[in-house]
């Protein structure tokens, strides 16, 4: 009857800390699946939120096509390219940003003037500047 008692109590206490204690949820933020669907590329952090036109220079495009940021990056592994960080929520930017599955405006083209202020691998690190040479396509 002792051991039962002592089984019990230790079920018991088992099932205290399994269900009681606080719930966290991971942030790992690597998501599995199809990239998102934007029209000027999306940003290399989660959430993975849709850039604006003029973010990307014209580096991070393949025959009309963004060559992927994130999880999705399907670039040279030494690869750098310039963004406009100006163009960035992390960095205070709080204009439009064109929806998931938004279609490209006629001015789909990297933008003549772009004006580059950093340089990013692709998987969210930013580069030390012209010292990682960016690639052209």
């Amino acid at each position: 009857m002792c051991k039962l008692k002592l089984i019990a109590l230790v079920t018991g206490v088992a099932m205290i800390f399994a269900v009681g204690g606080p719930k966290t949820e991971a942030q790992i933020g690597i998501r599995i699946g199809v990239a998102p669907a934007c029209p000027y590329g999306y940003y290399d952090y989660d959430p993975y939120g849709c850039a604006p036109y003029g973010y990307y220079g014209p580096e991070w495009f393949h025959g009309g096509a963004f060559i992927g940021a994130g999880p999705w990056y399907h670039g040279r592994s030494n690869f750098y390219g310039h963004v406009n960080n100006s163009f960035d929520r992390q960095h205070g930017y709080q204009g439009r940003a064109p929806e998931r599955g938004e279609r490209a405006t006629y001015r789909t083209r990297a933008p003549r003037q772009f004006k580059g202020n950093e340089m990013r691998d692709g998987r969210g690190h930013v580069g030390g500047g012209e010292q990682h040479g960016g690639e052209r396509h």
